[in-house]
């Protein structure tokens, strides 16, 4: 194998059937790039089997061009191709378990039917074929740990962090009469959107709105709660782009993380506890086992009971009242963001990683 730790600048192959916008892939990338490495992307926009005899024809023409390859997230086919077509390097960004999100969190597959069964193998037969696998918490990598009976010293986490080109503070604090509560999120049940609705109603006499941004899953079974609730202080908005995710952070006072009764919940931190962290924008999220990897209550974030919405009106409640908490939560959030989250400091723990290969 090529002895790359007196090359003067690395190349990396950036594989993989994954999208190049979604926020864990355009940080590492960007970040790489940062730190002085180069990047190859090799992915594709075919779909069903076209898909991998593309990455095939890519990845020939690139094939001695690199040093180690990183499969993006989702990953999981992509890194089995990837194995048969290197004997390079590899390192999987796993980020989550496809049976944990499939079976146990959204409850879309039967638990041990053949799409479970299919799954579970996925998830193993990747993690086995990677030289280092990587995550986002150390929740995770002690779950595939467990569940796949993998060597954990295979395994490490990185956190995800925010693209601060695209995620940034804007000037000064919400000063419209109402206190608006920002969400954004997939509605899927580690989310607790339902929780989130719910605390809602409690605040509906306080002055206190809220923007819930997205679309999924339980979209409908959500919204017919909070008509059943008869709740006129929440506006759902549709899905809406990246781009524009910053103005609709920056212009609330409070942004919220998530609060579902899932195992898989407590083995998050979600991208919108990050994104919140890199506007300055004051976080209320659920106390699990991976926010207390990162994160410090009423320091840099104020943390609630999972899936208790009298406990996140409590909260919400709390701040708005309190404007000197509020504002050293956000100051406090923006400084761990600076100094642990940012592309560059994320992709250099990857680079490091890579170097070690």
């Amino acid at each position: 194998m090529q002895n790359i730790s007196n090359k003067t600048k690395i190349t990396v192959c950036y594989f993989g059937i994954y999208n190049p916008s979604y926020s864990r892939n355009r940080i590492f990338i960007k970040g790489l790039r940062q730190n002085g490495a180069e990047v190859i992307e090799c992915t594709t926009a075919l779909n069903r089997v076209s898909k991998y005899f593309d990455l095939i024809r890519k990845h020939w023409k690139i094939r001695k061009q690199y040093d180690v390859l990183v499969v993006g997230y989702p990953g999981q086919q992509s890194m089995i191709l990837a194995r048969f077509l290197t004997r390079k390097p590899i390192i999987f960004d796993a980020l989550v378990s496809l049976y944990d999100s499939m079976v146990n969190d959204r409850e879309v597959i039967r638990r041990w039917g053949v799409k479970a069964i299919y799954y579970f193998v996925l998830d193993w037969l990747a993690s086995t074929l990677a030289n280092k696998v990587i995550f986002d918490t150390n929740a995770h990598v002690d779950y595939f740990a467990k569940t796949f009976r993998l060597n954990r010293n295979k395994l490490k986490r990185i956190l995800i962090g925010s693209d601060d080109d695209v995620i940034f503070p804007t000037q000064g604090e919400n000063e419209s009469m109402d206190f608006l509560i920002h969400f954004h999120g997939c509605f899927n049940p580690l989310q607790g959107i339902e929780c989130i609705v719910k605390a809602a109603k409690i605040l509906e006499k306080n002055n206190i709105r809220f923007d819930i941004i997205g679309t999924g899953q339980k979209e409908e079974e959500i919204k017919e709660l909070a008509k059943k609730l008869g709740i006129k202080n929440v506006t759902f908005i549709g899905h809406i782009p990246y781009e524009a995710l910053k103005d609709s952070i920056t212009k609330a006072s409070v942004s919220l993380g998530v609060f579902g009764n899932t195992e898989k919940a407590t083995r998050v931190i979600p991208n919108k506890v990050y994104e919140a962290l890199a506007t300055r924008t004051p976080v209320i999220t659920g106390r699990t086992p991976a926010a207390a990897e990162l994160l410090t209550d009423r320091k840099n974030v104020l943390l609630c009971n999972m899936g208790d919405a009298e406990d996140l009106a409590n909260k919400i409640l709390e701040l708005k009242n309190d404007s000197k908490l509020r504002k050293s939560i956000a100051k406090q959030g923006y400084d761990l963001f600076k100094s642990k989250l940012t592309p560059h400091i994320v992709s250099a723990e990857l680079l490091t990683l890579i170097k070690s290969l």
